[in-house]
């Protein structure tokens, strides 16, 4: 079985070395929205040769923008990126501890990386989502609900609910009420 074995045969595998593994015997149970795009606002059209896939990778020159100097030395990947196309890369398997939530807590639990799965939408907190992102975010968000019946509804949040005052993400453009009434509709 791959490293990446997944529930998805449609997510498309990308190197990273950005996790490890979770404590023993932790139950996955918080699935955590988030946004991203390096430079902030800006999209790529080819999503091997974004910036984010190179942060996510390992690789990023943080010379190549002024804004990225901050993040020189800075090891952080998400489970998965779901590109404006609806293209979804994967970069840390399910079942291991991905590094995407920093300093945070959900339900009084700290660390929510120990528990969490962490999906990024290329995108912003004010520009608007696709409609192949919100396609492809239903599609996954429906197999990790099988694949980890301990993530429940009332268990997908934002980034800005696990680290409130410090991220904003996904930000007022993600309509939640769309996505959630979507799950819901599922399950029916």
């Amino acid at each position: 079985m791959s490293r990446f074995a997944s529930p998805m045969p449609h997510l498309i595998q990308r190197p990273c070395s950005h996790f490890d593994a979770r404590p023993d015997d932790t139950e996955i149970n918080l699935l955590v929205i988030h946004n991203i795009s390096l430079p902030a606002g800006q999209f790529c059209q080819d999503p091997r040769q974004s910036y984010v896939d190179a942060l996510f990778s390992g690789t990023l020159d943080c010379r190549a923008h002024p804004s990225f100097a901050d993040l020189q030395g800075l090891r952080v990947a998400a489970h998965c990126v779901i590109w404006r196309d609806g293209q979804i890369f994967q970069y840390v398997p399910f079942e291991m501890r991905g590094w995407h939530a920093g300093q945070s807590s959900f339900a009084g639990q700290p660390r929510c990386n120990d528990y969490s799965i962490g999906i990024e939408l290329e995108g912003t907190d004010e520009i608007p989502y696709t409609e192949q992102q919100y396609s492809s975010l239903l599609r996954l968000t429906r197999s990790l609900l099988q694949q980890y019946p301990a993530i429940t509804l009332e268990r997908i949040v934002g980034h800005c609910d696990i680290a409130p005052g410090r991220k904003t993400d996904p930000g007022a453009a993600f309509d939640w009420q769309r996505y959630k009434q979507a799950l819901k509709e599922n399950k029916a």
